[in-house]
């Protein structure tokens, strides 16, 4: 079973703290979806004659795509691969474009997992983000996909922001603990390179919050996720029983994907295809009948790693079967040596065949996730 990812990149604002390929030229997008049902076509046997159990549409900002240029693209995913009947369906969507139409429109055409970018329920937060919705938009937003009849709803969250105090922090997750949703994302702020706030920050503009206060806040997450009964599955991923994201849980779980879009990423276990970033070229080359990407094949060390980094960052943890079968024993007497190492702090659990994060690991994972790699 393999997943389709499908990368739209269009904004109409760029966020301040977002990395990801986009650009803000929307009048492209009718353009886009026909070279994204091209593309499908010209790597139907990427995937070989696996099922596709997960579709999911990321950004950028999927939501500004039409009901019906979302339905066309899911007609031709079906037409050209073979689509399980509970298949998950995921679509990103910023809370200003959801209104009880569109919701209803997207819901009948066949998406029936919504993840919502609020963020945080504070206007000056997403001033500082440069998030386009304000804080009414995202709650009727979550309102609306519950009254167009959404039962799978994911909302994302950022907490280490330096103009969120922790008492605003606990206020968005108790206005979202509130909202009946069935799945939480919820990241650190990342500042990455020669984005706004990283260049804020390296101007003085900004300061980033003392750590003690980051593990404030993740803690008060923790806490407020199991009081509310949900289950902390992955580092930044807390869900309702049977709710997992099963379109990120198979990246964590080393399953194959195929990416279609401008900087779209795939993986068949053996290798990574990259396409371009850049929507001028992409279009280009599919006008063409050509795939702009680039690839690399993994070695058995680079599979290792990306074992290490994904498998750690869930509830799951490294299998050590799985790592015996695929990699062999220098690897696993290398996986119990770190993990013995990190459990005597309290930071890892070696149970039952398995190595994973405990809590007071996961705020370092990074740490010691690097310390696992070869």
């Amino acid at each position: 079973m393999s997943g389709i990812y499908f990368h739209i990149p269009f904004c109409k604002v760029k966020c301040s703290y977002c990395d990801f390929y986009k650009t803000t030229n929307i009048s492209k997008m009718s353009e886009l979806v026909s070279a994204i049902k091209l593309e499908l076509w010209l790597r139907k046997d990427y995937l070989a004659d696996r099922s596709i159990k997960t579709i999911y549409f990321g950004g950028g900002t999927p939501s500004l795509l039409s009901a019906a240029q979302i339905d066309s693209l899911l007609k031709a995913c079906f037409s050209v691969f073979d689509v399980q009947d509970n298949v998950e369906i995921t679509m990103e969507a910023n809370p200003d474009d959801l209104n009880l139409e569109y919701l209803q429109s997207i819901l009948k055409i066949g998406i029936n997992r919504l993840s919502i970018g609020v963020q945080s329920f504070s206007q000056t937060d997403l001033m500082l983000m440069k998030r386009r919705h304000n804080p009414i938009q995202a709650k009727n937003a979550v309102k609306f996909a519950r009254q167009a009849g959404f039962k799978n709803i994911s909302v994302d969250l950022i907490y280490g922001v330096p103009s969120m105090p922790f008492e605003q922090w606990k206020a968005n997750l108790n206005e979202v603990f509130k909202m009946d949703v069935q799945h939480i994302s919820a990241y650190h702020l990342t500042y990455h390179q020669n984005t706004q706030l990283w260049n804020d920050l390296k101007k003085g503009k900004i300061q980033e919050i003392e750590e003690t206060e980051s593990v404030l806040q993740f803690n008060e997450l923790t806490k407020q996720a199991k009081a509310n009964n949900f289950i902390h599955y992955e580092i930044s991923n807390f869900s309702k029983e049977v709710f997992f994201s099963q379109h990120n849980s198979s990246y964590w779980n080393q399953t194959d994907y195929l990416g279609l879009g401008p900087s779209a990423h795939s993986y068949d276990k053996k290798s990574r295809q990259w396409n371009v970033s850049s929507l001028t070229h992409y279009l280009l080359a599919l006008s063409h009948n050509k795939i702009p990407f680039e690839s690399e094949i993994l070695e058995v060390k680079e599979r290792f790693n990306d074992y290490m980094i994904t498998s750690l960052r869930t509830m799951w943890g490294i299998d050590l079967e799985y790592v015996l079968s695929e990699f062999g024993q220098s690897y696993v007497s290398h996986v119990k040596n770190i993990g013995k190492k990190y459990s005597k702090s309290n930071q890892v659990i070696l149970k039952n065949n398995s190595v994973k994060l405990a809590q007071d690991g996961m705020f370092v994972s990074d740490t010691i996730m690097s310390e696992f790699m070869l």
